[in-house]
């Protein structure tokens, strides 16, 4: 089978660049015949010993070679290498012909040898240089010497000869010197092409295994690059970003982006300042963004890191938690026995007691323990988040159930609490979801408005159609948005009597569920939101 490909020494470019400079000789190989056939039909004799039917049909071979030579290299067949022989060498015995019939030496067409040689080294990469040079001069001797006999020119143009000889020589080596390095800067580009790819390949590699959301813009807000957990944050699954304005993707990022750039690197906010953080409200996450220049300056593009604030806190208060979880689960059942010795000597107490001042104190301590065994109950049950057991439950009927009972023990009109629900199947433990509602509507109807409060309870497939939203509203002040952080923070409270345990343990249960709850401020009043994942039909 024929070899139709670039030769195997000229590895360190693709094949179709050695074919293309073949395209061009011949293209200049098409413009020497022509040029040779316009000034042998229009000139009959500008030099002497001139043969003008011999020159004509040399150069109309020349102009058929040419054609030849067009047709073999669009087919690409022979192999490379020899072709650039075999059409060297018939350049080198057409011009030396066209050389005879021109009346030899003194038609300067010799210096058309150098042009051919030159390009035939640098085709082949140097290789066979120095043959097209010998081959080259054995054709001039020949040539000279046939003049000697044919037209009877003197001898001393043998010396002519041999220059020009020796400049086809000096040319050859020029060309293969002039190759060789070329082919060495070639090797070093595609090495260094080589490298810069698997360094790009192990920086995406890195970018990718990150926990971290990377983000890649250019000067002009072009997203290049984003790594999978960016995709994530985001959101962009459905919406691929790259090669996209970020401000029409993320207009909010592309504003802090924007302050970031124009703003003085010494008057730059920490990561950690409010000034960097994002809220993200169709996902209901909370963004912390790391910005860092790509070029000398901020104007030459920007590298963004994205990290999930609320899951860093909630991994921090893991963290916290987790010792003193365990102090205060091994010290919750001390603290009961005491606290019941408590309470019931000051049961004794009150029988006994009949002075007013006294009794009020009573009842203070009275309350207190009260307050103090619920803390210690909410305390026990943080565990409880582990110990999970899911079953399918009818939402409809489960909220119908709910709603009569708690109706009845908070002795609330029914015109005043309303429900709404769809009806779906959810997985989820039927006792945590109890407790979840009973926190959130208690907490509802204590925060609604103290004229008239109305509460309203609704269970609804979401938006995504792969998940059911519930929404526990009021109609109250709301919550301040400066402790809106804070709300799911364990042993924060508002109220006097509270312990700040209920809106964590209430989230605790709904991520042992695989749910998730936000909170989404109202116009007037207060709205919780849980998201739980669908049940099978």
């Amino acid at each position: 089978m024929t070899n139709n490909t670039a030769p195997t020494d000229f590895h360190f470019a693709p094949a179709s660049t050695y074919w293309r400079s073949m395209v061009l000789f011949n293209l200049y190989r098409f413009v020497i015949a022509g040029i040779f056939i316009l000034s042998y039909s229009r000139l009959e004799s500008w030099w002497s010993n001139f043969n003008q039917p011999l020159a004509m049909q040399l150069a109309y071979a020349y102009l058929g070679v040419s054609i030849v030579a067009a047709v073999f290299t669009w087919l690409r067949k022979p192999q490379f290498n020899r072709q650039v022989t075999l059409q060297t060498l018939a350049d080198i015995c057409l011009i030396v012909a066209l050389m005879y019939a021109s009346g030899g030496l003194k038609s300067g067409l010799g210096l058309l040898l150098v042009i051919t040689i030159a390009g035939a080294s640098v085709m082949s990469q140097g290789r066979l240089a120095l043959v097209y040079a010998a081959y080259a001069m054995v054709a001039l001797m020949l040539e000279q010497s046939l003049q000697l006999l044919t037209w009877k020119q003197d001898h001393d143009m043998f010396s002519h000869i041999m220059l020009l000889g020796f400049s086809c020589f000096a040319t050859a080596w020029l060309a293969h010197s002039f190759a060789r390095r070329a082919l060495q800067s070639e090797a070093l580009a595609s090495q260094r092409g080589l490298d810069l790819a698997n360094l790009g390949q192990l920086n995406e590699l890195i970018t990718q295994e990150m926990q971290d959301g990377v983000v890649i813009v250019d000067q002009n807000f072009v997203v290049r690059h984003y790594n999978l957990p960016a995709q994530g944050l985001l959101g962009m699954d459905r919406h691929p970003w790259k090669d996209r304005s970020l401000n029409d993707c993320a207009p909010q990022i592309a504003n802090l982006l924007r302050t970031w750039i124009y703003q003085p690197a010494e008057t730059t906010p920490s990561s950690n300042l409010p000034g960097n953080t994002l809220k993200l409200n169709n996902s209901g996450r909370e963004l912390q963004l790391r910005m860092l220049p790509i070029g000398p300056d901020r104007l030459h593009g920007a590298v963004i890191f994205l990290e999930d604030w609320s899951q860093m806190q909630t991994h921090a208060q893991q963290l916290k938690l987790a010792a003193l979880g365990r102090l205060t689960a091994s010290i919750a059942h001390e603290i009961r026995n005491p606290l019941s010795s408590i309470s019931h000597a000051n049961q004794l107490l009150q029988e006994d007691v009949q002075d007013t001042g006294n009794r009020r104190l009573l009842q203070i301590i009275a309350d207190n323990v009260e307050r103090m065994e619920q803390m210690v109950q909410d305390v026990l049950q943080l565990n409880r988040r582990d110990r999970t057991q899911r079953e399918l439950i009818k939402l409809d009927e489960f909220l119908q159930e709910f709603h009569a009972q708690f109706c009845q023990v908070e002795n609330i009109p029914a015109a005043q609490f309303k429900l709404q629900a769809a009806a779906e199947v959810i997985l989820f433990d039927r006792g945590h979801l109890d407790q979840i509602l009973w926190n959130l509507c208690r907490n509802g109807w204590r925060h609604a408005n103290p004229d008239y409060p109305v509460l309203t309870l609704t269970a609804e497939v979401a938006a995504t159609n792969d998940a059911i939203r519930i929404e526990v509203s009021d109609n109250g002040s709301g919550v301040q948005e400066e402790i809106r952080s804070h709300l799911f923070e364990p042993f924060f409270t508002t109220a006097a009597s509270g312990t700040g345990l209920g809106l964590y343990i209430t989230r605790e249960l709904c991520e042992a569920n695989d749910a998730s709850i936000h909170y989404e401020p109202l116009t007037v009043g207060s709205r919780f939101v849980l998201l739980i994942k669908k049940g099978p039909a």
